[in-house]
């Protein structure tokens, strides 16, 4: 630990004992900087590929971009890119778990600008509303991308996280930071701010908007794992092949694990599997019995591994910042499917989902799981409900966007 860091953490630790036990700390001048954790698959990635021989139908090299709207023309077809981008899993026991992934042979996968605004191109209206305040992008507003395949242990993500956060710390003024995430982004956030320690903390942080958190899983991802799903356009594959090429990149991603319901919240509140050959219902507590009879042994390990990964349910994993949290209600929402059988890589039609209700995106249990830090004894919660409002309009929603701004206004509490 550098002396440096001992400092800043020394001063740290004597303004927060200036500051009485839930009391609202004096803002510091000039604007509170933003750091952006964009959704599932909304950071833009770069993959590329040299001479390759997962499949000798694909190209044996070149190059495509993997990110929600992307319409970038491609000599890898869907196919393709979902098997150069499947991760190769060793269950080696002797392993760490998050060592045991790895890329395809020939392939390598990196974050597009990193830390800059035109990473996520998604948030262009989170971006202009800020702009229309003073401000900059890549200066005051920046955006920690990630490979959405990987959890936050893995990749990098934690070191790259913190050197973000206090660089645009350490750019603006020494001002603490707003962190926000949406959808999934707020899981990477939340690892962030546990396994960083409270000094950190109170020198860094201003606050976490988490818009539609995922903190515990949404019942969707375990249907995906039979049907896949199309990063492109979040839409279902129409054929096959891409059916199967799609539903066995999810099974050995760790984040489908992380970002599937978690049983210690979900218990059996919804089904998310059933599967008409053997008249069996699936909900998230049966999910190790979903994935042996499916004969998935190998996925099984990544699951008990990675479902519930991100805790932050009980007081010794509350984030311990103030939080300002918003939800979308009452849209039907998918949480499972209705299958002929567990076979890997099935077509589905709307008549076949299971629905419950939510955003549109994520039930209303994933939604108003983040309730708990209501409990947190030294800093602000508060979380906002925007009936109607589905989970892909939140970051641009006028309301939504108007409760951030004069979230940044407002001073941070501390005990």
């Amino acid at each position: 630990m550098s002396p440096r860091f001992l400092i800043r953490a020394a001063v740290a630790a004597a303004v927060a004992l200036a500051v009485l036990p839930g009391t609202a700390e004096a803002s510091s001048p000039g604007r509170t900087p933003v750091v952006l954790f964009p959704a599932f698959h909304l950071t833009k990635l770069q993959v590329t590929v040299r001479d390759q021989t997962t499949d000798p139908n694909c190209p044996r090299s070149g190059s495509f971009q993997d990110w929600f709207q992307n319409t970038q023309p491609s000599a890898f077809s869907q196919v393709c890119q979902d098997e150069l981008e499947t991760l190769r899993y060793d269950p080696n026991p002797a392993k760490p778990m998050p060592l045991r992934f790895s890329e395809q042979p020939g392939v390598t996968v990196d974050v597009i600008d990193y830390g800059k605004t035109d990473s996520a191109p998604f948030y262009e209206q989170l971006y202009k509303t800020l702009e229309s305040v003073g401000y900059q992008r890549d200066k005051d507003i920046r955006v920690a991308g990630y490979d959405a395949r990987l959890t936050p242990d893995q990749g990098g993500f934690l070191a790259r996280a913190k050197w973000l956060v206090e660089q645009t710390y350490h750019q603006n003024g020494n001002r603490p930071v707003q962190l926000i995430g949406h959808s999934n982004g707020p899981l990477y956030i939340q690892y962030l701010l546990t396994h960083t320690s409270k000094a950190w903390r109170d020198t860094y942080i201003h606050g976490f908007t988490p818009l539609a958190g995922n903190f515990p899983g949404q019942g969707l991802l375990y249907s995906m794992l039979f049907t896949g799903l199309n990063v492109s356009d979040f839409g279902y594959p129409k054929t096959v092949d891409n059916a199967v090429s799609s539903a066995r990149m999810y099974l050995t991603a760790p984040s489908t694990y992380m970002s599937a319901s978690d049983p210690k919240i979900f218990g059996d509140q919804e089904t998310v599997i059933k599967d008409t050959s053997t008249g069996r219902a699936y909900t998230p507590k049966d999910w190790p019995k979903l994935l042996n009879d499916a004969g998935l042994t190998a996925e099984e390990q990544i699951a008990r591994y990675y479902i519930g990964f991100v805790r932050f349910s009980t007081p010794k994993y509350f984030p311990d910042v103030d939080v300002t949290a918003e939800k979308g209600s009452g849209l039907p929402t998918i949480v499972g499917a209705t299958l002929p059988n567990l076979k890997v890589g099935q077509l589905v039609d709307q008549s076949q989902f299971i629905f419950l209700s939510g955003d549109s995106n994520q039930e209303d249990i994933t939604n108003n799981a983040n309730r708990v830090w209501s409990a947190m004894k030294c800093h602000s919660y508060v979380l906002n409900d925007n009936p109607g409002v589905d989970h892909f309009s939140l970051p641009s929603n006028v309301n939504v966007l108007n409760r951030l701004l004069t979230t940044l206004k407002a001073p941070r509490h501390h005990c």
